[in-house]
Order: structure tokens, then C-alpha cells, then sequence
């Protein structure tokens, strides 16, 4: 399995690079944004881990110019930056899961196996076939979502978790679970899943007299109509 590793301190990505290649991983490195780049879309990866502080070009733009040409290819994001607003931005970005340094490397590797899984699996969230529930519709191949026939536009992010909500309607989803199927993430230490709840409460049920998504005190959350 090839990987680009894409870390300026030459230190730590050296590091990365060593205990990679002991778990029997080919690691490519780049120093900055723009050689990251230029690597992820001149070669074939089937993985990224990229900083985000960055010289040249940073890691949150250098991975929306990245998804935006390989919708596909599975990124972590690998960074000190370690707060809910920073994960935000960085699932924002496009990246699939979110890693806090200083980190373990076992914990990497779990994640970089359950990422690659699930993507030579195929993306279940992107198969062609339309769901629906109550008065919401949508439409996995345009990706329109609907309810009572008005559009509502989501994030990609906001899009793949209210996805996972309605394939297990009136199911109790723990924020551990949610953290696992739809960020690819076994972190669920911060309150990001929380934050993503409340925007998606705010497009799917502010306007309209049923509400959908419900908090279950400590347990999580439950898509149904009540």
C-alpha cells in the first residue's frame, strides 16, 4: 500500500515515515503544500496524511484542491491542532478522519486499515438509490436532498451523517458509533459530532412542524418522526 505522507518538519515526517514502513506500508514524503500536490495528482496513492500548518500551500486548502479532483482517495489529517473547531474545518476540508499529535502509531495504523477497507469495499454512502423517511427524500446519485419537495443544501459532511440518521431510523446512534461510521474516526472526546447535529437540526427541522432528530440524553441521537 502506497501512502504520501505530506508533513514539513522533516523530523517528524522522518518519524512517520520510519514507523509506517514497519507496519509494511511504501511511504512517499513532501515538505510542503505544494509538492504535496503536485505528488497526490501526478501519482497514485491509496492514502494521504497531511499536516495542516503547512508552508506554500496549507493543509485545509491542499485538501479541497485534493478532493475536489480525487473525490475518492481516503485522507487523515494529522495535526496539533487539536480543538472541535479545528475538526470541524478539517472534515470540512474533506478529510475522512481527524488525528491529534502527539498520537500512536497503532491507533494510525487501526484507522488507516479501517479507512482502506472501507474503500476498496466501495463507499456504501455513495451508492445510486434513493432513500426516504417521513417527509425526506434523498437522492444518493444527485445528491438532492428534500423534504415536503423543498431542496435543502447540505455540506458533504452534513450529507453523509444525515445519510447514515435515515439508513437507521428509530435507532438509538451513540456519538461513538456516529464517530466511526460516518467520519471513519474513533474519536468522539469532542463535542464536533455535536456541532454537526445542531447544523443539520437547523436545515432538516427548524422550518418545519415535525421534527426528525432527537437527543437522547445520554445515550445519543435518534432519527424519527415526532
Amino acid at each position: 500500500m502506497h501512502i504520501l505522507v505530506i508533513e514539513d518538519e522533516q523530523r517528524v515526517a522522518e518519524m512517520i515515515r520510519k514507523g509506517l514502513e514497519e507496519q509494511g506500508f511504501r511511504i512517499t514524503l513532501a515538505y510542503d503544500g505544494e509538492m504535496g500536490k503536485k505528488l497526490a495528482l501526478n501519482s497514485s496513492f491509496d492514502l494521504i496524511i497531511m499536516d495542516i500548518i503547512l508552508p506554500k500551500i496549507n493543509g485545509l486548502d491542499l485538501c479541497k484542491q485534493i478532493r475536489s479532483v480525487l473525490p475518492d482517495c481516503p485522507i487523515i489529517m494529522l495535526t496539533a491542532l487539536g480543538t472541535t473547531d479545528d475538526k470541524v474545518e478539517g472534515f470540512d476540508a474533506g478529510a475522512n478522519d481527524y488525528l491529534v499529535k502527539p498520537f500512536d502509531f497503532r491507533e494510525l495504523h487501526a484507522r488507516i486499515r479501517a479507512l482502506v477497507k472501507r474503500n476498496q469495499a466501495g463507499n456504501t454512502f455513495n451508492q445510486g438509490f434513493l432513500l426516504r423517511f417521513a417527509d425526506m427524500e434523498m437522492n444518493l446519485q444527485t445528491k438532492i436532498v428534500k423534504r415536503e419537495e423543498v431542496v435543502i443544501d447540505l455540506t458533504p459532511k452534513e450529507f453523509r451523517l444525515l445519510e447514515y440518521m435515515m439508513k437507521n431510523p428509530e435507532r438509538v446512534l451513540s456519538r461513538t458509533e456516529i464517530a466511526e461510521k460516518v467520519w471513519d474516526t474513533f474519536d468522539s472526546g469532542t463535542n464536533f459530532i455535536d456541532v454537526y447535529i445542531n447544523y443539520l437540526r437547523k436545515k432538516i427541522d427548524k422550518n418545519f412542524p415535525t421534527k426528525l432528530i432527537h437527543t437522547r440524553s445520554g445515550m445519543g441521537f435518534i432519527f424519527k418522526a415526532e
